[in-house]
C-alpha cells in the first residue's frame, strides 16, 4: 500500500513540474508553436507533414493511380502522379517498392489478372524511366481479388482500376 502511495505521489509531482514553466508553449527551434498563427509549424516524423515518411508519399505525392476500362496507358494525371512517386523514391533511397495491379469485377478472372500486370509493369516502366532503380521495384497482379469497393456500378468499378504503389524499407522477397 505504501508503494503505491509513492508512486501516485511521484506521478503528482512529476505532472506538476512539467506543468510550471512558463514558455513550454514557445517555438522550439521551429518545433513547436508559433505564438502568432497558433498553429504547428514543424515537421512531426513519421506524418504526412514529414517529407521522408510513407504518410507524406500516400497522402501527399499520391500512391495510386487510375486507369480506363481495358487499358493500361498511363493518363496525363497518372503520369503527374508518378512522376511525383519517381521523384520521391529517387530522394528516399532507403526505400522499395511494390507496384500492385488491379482490375475491376468485369471479366474473367484470367483477364483481370493479366490487365493488373500490364497496368502494374506501366507503372513500373515509367518509374525506371524517370530514373528510378528497377532493382528496388517489383510488381504483382491481384486483377479483380482485392476491390476497393464491391458494386456493380461503374463509380465502383473505377475505383477498382488501378495500380497501386507500396513503399517498404527492407528487401522485395
Amino acid at each position: 500500500m505504501k508503494t503505491l502511495i509513492n508512486a501516485t505521489l511521484m506521478v503528482a509531482l512529476l505532472g506538476a513540474t512539467a506543468c510550471t514553466r512558463a514558455d513550454r508553449f514557445d517555438d522550439m527551434n521551429g518545433a513547436g508553436m508559433d505564438a502568432n498563427a497558433g498553429i504547428n509549424q514543424g515537421i512531426i516524423p513519421g506524418s504526412a507533414n514529414d517529407p521522408r515518411s510513407p504518410a507524406y508519399f500516400n497522402q501527399t505525392i499520391g500512391d495510386r493511380v487510375l486507369f480506363a476500362v481495358d487499358q493500361s496507358t498511363l493518363s496525363p494525371e497518372a503520369q503527374r502522379v508518378l512522376d511525383g512517386q519517381a521523384q520521391w523514391l529517387m530522394t528516399n533511397n532507403d526505400y522499395l517498392a511494390v507496384i500492385e495491379g488491379h482490375a475491376d469485377e468485369q471479366g474473367t478472372r484470367e483477364y483481370n489478372l493479366a490487365l493488373g500486370a500490364r497496368r502494374a509493369n506501366a507503372v513500373m516502366e515509367y518509374l525506371v524511366a524517370k530514373g528510378v532503380a528497377q532493382n528496388r521495384l517489383r510488381f504483382v497482379s491481384y486483377g479483380k481479388e482485392r476491390p476497393i469497393e464491391v458494386c456493380s456500378q461503374e463509380a465502383c468499378y473505377a475505383k477498382n482500376r488501378r495500380a497501386v504503389t507500396v513503399i517498404s524499407i527492407g528487401s522485395l522477397s
